[in-house]
């Protein structure tokens, strides 16, 4: 891991320099491509503070941590560092498995599919629906590229469906009380 180190109302030291670029380098395993590390070491009165920027691997994470001693204000700003990227490259893993089962689903559909024209097919497609109004359906709709919105009405608690009509306009399915 490239990395700069920047001391403000600080003596420069060699010391510190190998700590942090020590510390630093424990983060090349959870970093896919090179990363480059900026450090700024301060001290105000009588506070120790360690600021630590990494970019790199399409991340960019910051911690800074305010101690009485640099040492640990450098090793509380690394955790701080270390959870981000661990919480960071989790998500990313669960995108990944998230759009791997969703290719596997399409696959399986189309694996499954009759060779025999005669007989009908139906597909079913897993959809989140969120309570609104009729009219914020509508906008919703002039958003989206579907031919239907499945909603909860905010005011009946029922879910509705709003469909394009062929003549532009729209159509409105809810179920009788």
């Amino acid at each position: 891991m490239q990395t700069s180190v920047t001391f403000k109302n600080l003596d420069p030291s060699e010391h510190l320099k190998a700590y942090v670029s020590d510390k630093l380098d424990r983060f090349d395993r959870f970093l896919d491509n090179p990363a480059e590390a900026n450090v700024v070491l301060a001290v105000e009165k009588f506070r120790h503070i360690a600021e630590i920027n990494i970019a790199g691997d399409k991340l960019k994470i910051n911690g800074k941590e305010e101690t009485v001693d640099m040492y640990s204000a450098i090793d509380m700003a690394l955790d701080k560092l270390e959870k981000q990227i661990k919480k960071s490259k989790e998500k990313i893993r669960e995108r990944r498995s998230a759009a791997k089962n969703r290719s596997r689903s399409i696959v399986e559909e189309m694996e499954t599919l009759p060779e025999d024209e005669g007989e009908r097919q139906v597909k079913i497609r897993n959809i989140e629906y969120k309570p609104m109004d009729v009219e914020e359906a509508v906008l919703q709709m002039d958003l989206i590229e579907d031919n239907f919105l499945v909603f909860t009405n905010a005011r009946s608690d029922q879910i509705n469906v709003l469909y394009r009509r062929k003549d532009g306009h729209y159509g409105l399915i809810q179920p009788s009380s």
